[in-house]
C-alpha cells in the first residue's frame, strides 16, 4: 500500500505537469501528445478515484493540494472529454469526491460553487452515445433518467446559491464574487430551453437585478430574451421585468418581435392584436416605469415615422388598455407616480384619461369628455400653462385612450342640442394636432355645419347616398388625406351606422367614400375600432353592430 502511494504521487506529479503544457499550449505537437496519452491519464484517474473516494475532502486536499487545478484542467480539456471510454465518468467521481456534504466555511461552501460550476461544463459536453449509455448504466441509471435528474439536482442547487446571495446582502463572505456569476452565466447558455432549467436562470436574473454593475454575459441576456419570445422558457414577470431593465437590446427586440408578428398576420383585428400585446407580456413589464418609456418611445418613434398611421394609434390604444389593467391587477394602489409613466403632461389630465369608461356610469359621459377638452386646451393653447412637450405631447397622451377620443363624435351626433364647443375643440385636436387656434377654428365650424346637416337629414323619410355625400362635403375636389376630410368621413360612417334610415344604403354610401385602397384601408380600421369599443364598453345596438359585422367581411373579402 505504501508503494501504491509513492506510485501515486510520482504519476500526481507527473501528469500535473503534462496537463499544464497542454493547458498553455494549442500546437499541432501538444495534440498529438495529448491523444497519445489518453489511456495512460485515463489509468491514472482511475487509480486517483479509488484513491480519493477513501478520503473526505480535508483529507483530500492535504494529500492533494493542487487536486482541484489538476482536475480542472483535465475537464476545461476537449480532447479528455471527448475521449470515447469512461473520462467523463471518473472525473465526474473525482469532482464529487471534493463536496463537503455540510460545508463549515466559506472556503468549503465555494468549493462546492466551484465543482457544481465544473459538473455543469462536463453536463453541456456529455453526449448521449453508445459510451455515455455505458456510463449511466454502471450507475444503474438509463440515459433518459439519469441526465433529467442530474440536470434538476444541479440546477436546484445552484438557484438556492445565487437566492442565499442575493438574501446574504452586504455579508461578502458569503456573497457570490462577480467573476463567479459571469462564469456560470456562459455554462447556463446551452442549457436554457432544457427542461427543468428555468429556477436556475430566474435565479440569475433576480440576482444580476440588484447588482450596481453588469456581470452577467451578453450572449445570456440574448439566450434568455430569444426563449422568453419564442415560448420555450416561463418566467415569472419579476425575471422578466430583470431581464429587460439590465438588457436594454432585449427590451427592443422584443418591442421589434411585437411588430414583426403585428405586420406578418394577415387581416389583423384588435381582438387579435389584444391578444398578441397580452402574449407578449410587455404589458405587464411596463407598470415599471422605466420599461413603459421606453415601450412608449418606441411606439412614438413608429407613429412619427408612419406619419400617424390609423393603425400604430390603434395598436397604442390596445397597449395601454392591456398596460392599465396590468397596473390595476398588479396593485390597486399606484405603487409609482402618474408622473413617471407620464413626465410631459399634466397628473390631472393624466388622472382622468386613465379612467375606463366602462367605470363611469354613461350619464356622466358627456360631461367627462368636456372636462377631458378643457384640460387639454389649457395644455395647448395657454402659453403660462403649457406643458413642456406642447401640443403634440398632449395628443400623444391623448390617442392612448381610445375610449374617450373614440367617442366625442358619436356624443355629438347623438345630441339634439347645440354641439359643445368643447366637444368640437376636442374633435378637430384630434384629428389635427398640429393646426394652431385660427386653423383649428374653421375645421370645428365646418364639422358644426356637417353636423347640421347630418341631424337634418336624419329626421327625413327619404336618403340617398348621393345626398348624404353632398351634405358632408365629400363630393368636392379637396384632398381625401386631408385631417378634416378623414373627420367627416368618420362623422358619415358614424352617422350611417346610427341613423336606423341608412342601413338600407350603407353599401351605397361605402360604395361613394371607398374610391381609392387608402380609404377602403381606412374604414375596415374604423369598423373594426367601433365594434371593439362597442363590445368592451356593452354599448352595441343589434342593427347596427350587424350592419357593421358585415360590412366590415364584405370590405375585408376585397382587398
Amino acid at each position: 500500500m505504501a508503494q501504491d502511494s509513492v506510485d501515486l504521487s510520482c504519476d500526481y506529479q507527473f501528469w500535473m505537469q503534462k496537463l499544464s503544457v497542454w493547458d498553455q499550449a494549442s500546437t499541432l505537437e501538444t495534440q498529438q501528445d495529448t491523444c497519445v496519452h489518453l489511456a495512460r491519464f485515463q489509468e491514472f484517474l482511475r487509480k486517483m478515484y479509488e484513491a480519493l473516494k477513501e478520503m473526505d475532502s480535508n483529507t483530500i486536499f492535504e494529500r492533494f493540494p493542487t487536486i482541484d487545478q489538476l482536475l480542472a484542467k483535465a475537464c476545461w480539456n476537449p480532447f479528455i472529454l471527448a475521449y470515447v471510454d469512461e473520462s467523463q465518468k471518473i472525473l465526474i467521481w473525482c469532482l464529487c469526491c471534493l463536496i463537503n456534504k455540510e460545508p463549515q466555511n466559506s472556503r468549503q461552501s465555494k468549493l462546492n460553487s466551484w465543482v457544481q460550476g465544473v459538473l455543469s461544463h462536463i453536463l453541456s459536453a456529455l453526449r448521449f452515445d453508445k459510451e455515455v449509455a455505458l456510463f449511466t448504466q454502471g450507475l444503474g441509471y438509463a440515459p433518459i433518467d439519469y441526465y433529467p435528474s442530474l440536470l434538476k439536482n444541479m440546477v436546484l442547487s445552484l438557484a438556492s446559491e445565487l437566492r442565499e446571495n442575493h438574501l446574504n446582502g452586504f455579508n461578502t463572505q458569503r456573497r457570490m464574487t462577480p467573476e463567479r456569476l459571469a462564469s456560470l452565466s456562459r455554462v447556463c447558455v446551452p442549457l436554457i430551453t432544457l427542461p427543468d432549467v428555468d429556477p436556475l436562470v430566474e435565479a440569475l436574473l433576480v440576482c444580476h437585478g440588484h447588482e450596481p454593475q453588469e456581470i452577467l454575459q451578453p450572449e445570456f441576456f440574448e439566450a434568455v430574451n430569444e426563449a422568453v419570445l419564442l415560448k420555450k422558457i416561463s418566467l415569472p414577470m419579476s425575471a422578466v421585468v430583470c431581464l429587460w431593465l439590465r438588457h436594454l437590446p432585449s427590451l427592443e427586440k422584443a418591442m421589434l418581435h411585437l411588430f414583426e408578428k403585428l405586420i406578418s398576420s394577415e387581416r389583423n383585428c384588435l381582438r387579435r392584436i389584444e391578444c398578441f400585446i397580452k402574449d407578449s407580456s410587455l404589458p405587464q413589464a411596463a407598470c415599471h416605469p422605466a420599461i413603459f418609456r421606453v415601450v412608449d418611445e418606441m411606439f412614438r418613434c413608429a407613429l412619427l415615422e408612419t406619419d400617424g398611421a390609423p393603425e400604430i394609434i390603434a395598436t397604442i390604444q390596445v397597449f395601454t388598455q392591456c398596460f392599465v389593467e396590468a397596473l390595476e391587477k398588479e396593485n390597486k394602489q399606484l405603487r409609482f407616480a402618474l408622473k413617471t409613466y407620464f413626465p410631459y403632461t399634466s397628473p390631472s389630465l393624466a388622472m382622468v384619461l386613465l379612467q375606463d369608461p366602462q367605470d363611469v356610469p354613461r350619464g356622466r359621459w358627456l360631461q367627462t369628455l368636456k372636462h377631458i377638452s378643457e384640460l387639454l386646451r389649457e395644455a395647448v393653447e395657454d402659453q403660462t400653462h403649457g406643458s413642456r412637450g406642447g401640443p403634440l405631447e398632449s395628443w400623444f397622451l391623448f390617442i392612448h385612450f381610445g375610449g374617450w377620443a373614440e367617442m366625442v363624435a358619436e356624443q355629438l351626433l347623438r345630441s339634439a342640442a347645440e354641439p359643445p364647443a368643447a366637444l368640437l375643440w376636442l374633435l378637430a385636436f384630434y384629428y389635427s394636432p398640429r393646426d394652431g387656434r385660427q386653423q383649428r377654428a374653421q375645421t370645428m365650424v365646418q364639422v358644426k355645419a356637417v353636423l347640421g346637416h347630418l341631424l337634418a337629414m336624419s329626421r327625413s323619410s327619404s336618403l340617398s347616398a348621393r345626398d348624404l355625400q353632398t351634405a358632408a362635403g365629400q363630393g368636392t375636389e379637396t384632398d381625401p388625406r386631408a385631417p378634416a376630410q378623414q373627420l367627416i368621413r368618420h362623422l358619415l360612417l358614424n352617422f350611417m351606422l346610427w341613423a336606423p334610415g341608412c342601413h338600407t344604403i350603407a353599401r351605397d354610401v361605402i360604395t361613394l367614400m371607398a374610391h381609392t385602397a387608402e380609404i377602403t384601408h381606412e374604414i375596415i380600421g374604423f369598423l373594426d375600432q367601433t365594434l371593439y369599443r362597442w363590445d368592451r364598453l356593452g354599448i352595441e345596438s343589434p342593427r347596427s353592430g350587424k350592419l357593421a359585422r358585415e360590412l366590415l367581411k364584405e370590405l375585408r373579402t376585397q382587398v
